[in-house]
C-alpha cells in the first residue's frame, strides 16, 4: 500500500498559500495587510527553510536588516514598504544595461508569449544568433559558445574544454581569485573559506600572487621540470571577490607569452569584468591580451534572465565536433536567455554604455580619491576601471560600518562575501551624473561620521600659566 506523505490539511495549507502568492502578483498597490504578510512569511521563511545565518549578516550590515527587496527599475530598486535605494552595487556586475531595460523586457515577453524552454531536440534559432554575435564581438578568432545558466558553469566548461585539448588536468589560478563554487570552479578559486570545507577538491590546481608574472613563470617552469604539465592558466583580468585588484599593466600580457611558451591555455574569467564594466567590451583588451577560453556570465543576460557561456576557438572546440553531448545542460541556452542576451548586447552597443563606463569611472573616482584625500585614515585605497571600483578600509569592521550607514541612507554597496574590507562600487552602466551626486553627497556624509568615531581629532590641551611655570 502506497504511503502517503502529504495530508489533506497540508495540501490544503499549499494551496491557500500558492494562491496568496498568485493574488499577490498583480497588484500594483500592495495593502498593508499584503506587506504584513509578506514580510512576516518572509522572515520565517528565511529562519526555518532557507539560512539563519543570511539573517545575521543583514544585521551586520544595516539596522534595517529586515528590508524585503520587492521592485526595481532604471538604477535602482525599491524595497517593500517603497523606499527607494541607488544601487551602487549592481549585483555585482548583474545590471550592466540597467535594471530591467525595456527592450530587454520587451523581448523576453514577446519569446514568452511563443515559447519559454525549448523541446531539447530540435535547433533553436535565438541559441545560433547569440553564438554568432559573440564570434563577431569577442577578440581573437573566437567562434564557438557553450550556454549554461550561471558564470560558475562557464567556468566548469571552459576547465573541460582545457583537459580535453591539452590531455593535461592540472591548472594554475591567482590567490584571491574568485571562479565560483561548484567543485571544478572552486579548485581554481583561492579563498580558504570556501575551499577547506570541501578539501580535496581537484587535487592539482595551484596558487600565485595575482599581479606577479614571475611568480607565475615560476610555478610554471617548476610544473614543466617535474611532468605535471599545466592544462591553463585561468585568471580574472581584475578580481572581483578578491578586491577589485586591478594587475600591473605587464602582467596579463607576459602571463600570455609564459601560456605559448608551456603549452597551457589562458582562460579569461570575465563573468564580472565583461559585457563593458570596466569600460571596454572585456577587460582583456585594455592589455591586448587574447585568451584562448572566454568565460562569460552575471550581465550577459541583460539584467534580466540567468545566463553564462565559455568561448573559444575551432581548434580547441574541434575536440567536442565528434561527441557534441560530452558538455550539455538542460536549461541553459534556453529561448528566454538567449533573448534576453541578444537584447542586451543591442543596449549596449546602442547606448554605447562601455565608453559610458569609462566617462562615468572617471567621475566616480574623481570623487572618491578626493574623498580619499580628506579621510585619508579612513579611507586607504581607492582603485579600479571603468564602474568596477574598489574602496579599501582599515578593517572589516570600519567597512561594515560605511555600508551600514549608506544602506540606511538609501544607497546600496557591498564588500566581498566574507569581509567589507574592501566595498565594490559596480552599478548599473545607466547610472546618471545626477544620481551619483546624490550618492557622493551620502558617502561624504557617512564618511564624516565613521571618521570622527574611529579617528577623532585630538584638540591640543592648553596648559594654565601656573603649569607653564
Amino acid at each position: 500500500m502506497a504511503i502517503s506523505f502529504f495530508s489533506d490539511q497540508k495540501v490544503q495549507e499549499i494551496l491557500k498559500e500558492t494562491q496568496r502568492v498568485l493574488e499577490v502578483l498583480p497588484k500594483e498597490e500592495l495593502s498593508q495587510e499584503d506587506k504584513e504578510w509578506i514580510h512576516k512569511t518572509t522572515l520565517e521563511a528565511y529562519e526555518k527553510n532557507i539560512n539563519p545565518g543570511i539573517l545575521e549578516y543583514r544585521k551586520s550590515v544595516s539596522t534595517e536588516y529586515t528590508a524585503i527587496e520587492w521592485s526595481d527599475y532604471g538604477n535602482a530598486f525599491t524595497d517593500i514598504n517603497g523606499r527607494k535605494y541607488i544601487d551602487l552595487l549592481g549585483g555585482f556586475g548583474i545590471y550592466n544595461v540597467g535594471h530591467r531595460h525595456p527592450k530587454v523586457i520587451k523581448a523576453v515577453l514577446d519569446q514568452l508569449k511563443r515559447q519559454a524552454l525549448h523541446s531539447q531536440e530540435l535547433l533553436e534559432p535565438f541559441r545560433a544568433i547569440l553564438a554568432k554575435l559573440l564570434a563577431d564581438l569577442t577578440p581573437g578568432d573566437m567562434e564557438f559558445s557553450f550556454f549554461g545558466n550561471s558564470g560558475t558553469e562557464a567556468v566548469e566548461g571552459a576547465m573541460k574544454l582545457a583537459i580535453l585539448h591539452t590531455g593535461r588536468k592540472s591548472f594554475i589560478a591567482a590567490v584571491n581569485g574568485y571562479h565560483g563554487k561548484t567543485m571544478g570552479a572552486l579548485s581554481a578559486t583561492a579563498k580558504a573559506r570556501f575551499r577547506q570545507p570541501f578539501l580535496p577538491i581537484l587535487p592539482d590546481c595551484y596558487h600565485t600572487p595575482f599581479g606577479d608574472a614571475d611568480a607565475m613563470e615560476d610555478m610554471l617552469k617548476s610544473a614543466d621540470m617535474v611532468g605535471n604539465d599545466i592544462a591553463a592558466v585561468i585568471l580574472e583580468p581584475i578580481q572581483g571577490e578578491g578586491g577589485i585588484n586591478v594587475p600591473p599593466d605587464d602582467y596579463l600580457p607576459r602571463v600570455r607569452d609564459l601560456c605559448d611558451r608551456y603549452g597551457a591555455l589562458l582562460i579569461m574569467d570575465e563573468v564580472q569584468t565583461g559585457m563593458g564594466r570596466t569600460g571596454k567590451m572585456f577587460a582583456c583588451e585594455h592589455w591586448n591580451v587574447i585568451p584562448d577560453i572566454l568565460c562569460l556570465g552575471k550581465a550577459l543576460g541583460g539584467g534580466v534572465m540567468p545566463i553564462g557561456a565559455f568561448i573559444s576557438n575551432r581548434s580547441i572546440w574541434e575536440h567536442l565536433f565528434a561527441e557534441p553531448w560530452l558538455h550539455s545542460t538542460t536549461f541553459g541556452g534556453n529561448p528566454l536567455a538567449c533573448v534576453a542576451a541578444i537584447a542586451g548586447i543591442h543596449v549596449l552597443l546602442e547606448e554605447k554604455l562601455p565608453e559610458r563606463a569609462e566617462r562615468m569611472g572617471n567621475y566616480v573616482m574623481q570623487k572618491l580619491k578626493s574623498l580619499r584625500r580628506r579621510f585619508p585614515k579612513l579611507c586607504v585605497d581607492v582603485r579600479g576601471k571603468g564602474l568596477m571600483i574598489g574602496i579599501e578600509f582599515p578593517s572589516d569592521e570600519i567597512g561594515f560600518e560605511i555600508a551600514r550607514g549608506l544602506f540606511d541612507a538609501e544607497v546600496l554597496v557591498a564588500g566581498t562575501l566574507f569581509n567589507a574590507k574592501t566595498l565594490r562600487i559596480e552599478p548599473p552602466l545607466t547610472i546618471t551624473q545626477q544620481e551619483i551626486d546624490k550618492a557622493m553627497l551620502v558617502m561624504e556624509k557617512v564618511f564624516k561620521e565613521v571618521n570622527a568615531k574611529y579617528f577623532p581629532e585630538k584638540v591640543p590641551v592648553r596648559r594654565t600659566i601656573t603649569e607653564r611655570s
